[in-house]
């Protein structure tokens, strides 16, 4: 079967998107220089492949919330059942399979308050077939959340790039304030369900499910990305880039070193994420790249001139089973928390 080309266009409007996910195609036609016609057919193609969705997602910075980086290991029979219950979790985001399919790698956000005391943190060590657990807790993020790969290309020009880009009452501020934490009602977090699922989501559907007007919806969502609680990213097929190799990094840096080190990952072009974790390294990226001699190249010159760096595990990514939704902490759970099938991490 052959495989799906794609094309300028196609990377244009990606990018585009990742500016202001919810811009009008108008402004996304005005800027590419086509019509608001060829806009739309593409965006519901890509949509509808699969290959493109934009997603309304939650700071847990902003929120008051700590982010968990979780590797569990299991026993080779187990892995795709573990990692497909940990997906069906409102907690968890970007769960994957590495290390030969034996090793799952996920992210957890638990409110500040319960630091080491999640039901996630808890119940997986007690899971059948898990044979191992490690829970590194993020410090600090140098590239990630509303910046993305997308970013670093230079598919649009920077004329193209200021004309997409949200005005100063849509862009984060610097967050709630020093020491405090936004708080979400039950209207927000059924707000905001949905624009997980579909950042695109029209105000009519999110006043229905808010239970608000359509221009206090408006208003609400304004007032959110402005405190940096809300920010609109997108799930993107990678060959849309010509990226096809993923691996996820581990390293051991000097503290001296560690904030300028991460600084410096976070400009690399096939730097996806990379934050600072306790445990015993202290820096994790992923990084993306087009194949796995880019991949040698890139460990061996741009790792390699890292003179901090003082040991590297490499894990390649074999299978995403989660991106990056998940809800913020809500007043109700929305989903059971029973176990999952045969018992796994449900």
């Amino acid at each position: 079967m052959k495989s799906r080309v794609y094309d300028t266009l196609d990377r244009q409007l990606v990018h585009a998107l990742q500016l202001d996910g919810r811009a009008p195609f108008s402004r996304v036609a005005q800027a590419l220089g086509v019509s608001d016609q060829t806009v739309a057919r593409r965006y519901s193609r890509l949509r509808g492949e699969g290959a493109l969705q934009v997603l309304g997602l939650t700071s847990p910075a902003a929120l008051g919330e700590v982010q968990w980086l979780i590797r569990v290991q299991c026993t080779p029979d187990a892995a795709s059942s573990v990692a497909e219950a940990l997906a069906r979790r409102d907690d968890t985001s970007w769960v994957s399979l590495s290390s030969g399919g034996t090793e799952i790698n996920c992210m957890t956000r638990a409110p500040g308050s319960q630091t080491g005391n999640s039901l996630l943190l808890q119940r997986l060590p007690r899971t059948p077939s898990v044979v191992g657990v490690t829970a590194h807790c993020i410090l600090h993020t140098y590239f990630g959340g509303a910046m993305s790969l997308v970013n670093k290309s230079d598919t649009l020009t920077p004329e193209q790039v200021r004309q997409l880009r949200p005005g100063p009452e849509q862009l984060p501020a610097t967050g709630p304030g020093e020491g405090s934490a936004a708080v979400l009602d039950e209207a927000d977090h059924r707000m905001l369900a949905l624009l997980q699922r579909d950042g695109r989501t029209g105000l009519a559907e999110l006043a229905t499910a808010s239970g608000r007007s359509q221009s206090s919806v408006r208003r609400r969502m304004a007032e959110l990305q402005a405190c940096g609680v809300l920010y609109f990213d997108i799930e993107f097929e990678r060959r849309i880039f010509d990226l096809d190799s993923a691996v996820m990094l581990w390293l051991s840096v000097s503290p001296s070193q560690l904030a300028e080190t991460g600084q410096a990952l976070a400009e690399h072009p096939e730097v996806a994420f990379v934050c600072a974790t306790t445990g015993p390294t202290n820096l994790h990226a992923v990084v993306i790249c087009s194949d796995i001699p880019s991949l040698y190249t890139y460990l061996t010159t741009r790792i390699a001139a890292l003179d901090a760096v003082r040991q590297l595990e490499t894990a390649p990514l074999l299978r995403r089973v989660k991106a990056a939704a998940s809800l913020p902490s809500a007043p109700v759970r929305t989903t059971p928390a029973g176990a999952g099938p045969r018992g796994h991490a449900g």
